[in-house]
């Protein structure tokens, strides 16, 4: 049986060690505004991504509810859109691509509206423009503090919590007013956006915030947008 002196070091040097695993962890998390920074950089360089956007509660302006995409950061996307109108949701197709734009709803075949790229209610081919899509909403986020480690999609990322322009934010979900705040899951190795989630105050005290889920894959993947 240990000596009680024996027993007492025993203790001290477990509470040490364990102390020390403690201040590991903590160093292991990298600065939050560092991440954030050479995130914005990071998605500057991106030529190509799929993107989901998913919607809950009443976020911006415009009734949107979810867009996905293949898009290229020359501005030429293929995917689709679903606005919530009157109660009904729409989901409509689009192809971007130049200055040309072609629509498609449910029923009929594609069309090519008049105004061209202005006829679409929602711009996707803002969000991969280095100055005025996901790049600036991370080079204008502030307050950035990263909170954990966590696999996002088969990805080792780092969440990182922040306040967010909603000047930048609107290009992404147009109208987002003031007081947004993120949360985002950068690539430990690439620093590239995987995944944000906006939160966005209600404007009345009785309704929820709500949220703009935004998942950004298959970076940098060719992608090829044709004429209908």
């Amino acid at each position: 049986m240990p000596q009680p002196r024996a027993l007492l070091a025993l203790l001290a040097a477990i509470a040490v060690g364990l102390a020390g695993c403690s201040s590991k962890k903590e160093e292991a998390l990298p600065n939050g505004t560092t991440l954030v920074s050479e995130a914005a950089t990071a998605m500057r360089d991106v030529q190509s991504a799929h993107v989901v956007i998913d919607i809950e509660g009443q976020v911006g302006t415009l009734p949107l509810r979810r867009a996905e995409g293949d898009l290229k950061r020359d501005g030429d996307a293929k995917g689709t859109v679903q606005l919530q109108t009157f109660g009904t949701l729409i989901e409509f197709e689009f192809v971007l691509l130049g200055e040309s734009i072609w629509l498609k709803g449910a029923t009929g075949g594609w069309q090519m509206p008049a105004g061209g790229t202005a006829a679409l209610p929602y711009d996707p081919s803002a969000i991969l423009d280095p100055d005025r899509g996901v790049a600036k909403l991370l080079a204008t986020a502030t307050e950035a503090t990263t909170e954990a480690k966590e696999t996002v999609d088969g990805k080792e990322t780092y969440r990182v919590g922040v306040k967010l322009d909603s000047t930048a934010a609107s290009t992404l979900v147009p109208g987002i007013g003031p007081g947004v705040t993120g949360k985002l899951w950068l690539d430990t190795q690439t620093k590239q956006l995987v995944k944000a989630v906006l939160t966005v105050p209600s404007a009345t005290t009785q309704d929820k915030p709500g949220t703009a889920t935004v998942n950004v894959s298959a970076i940098n993947v060719p992608v090829t947008v044709n004429a209908p």
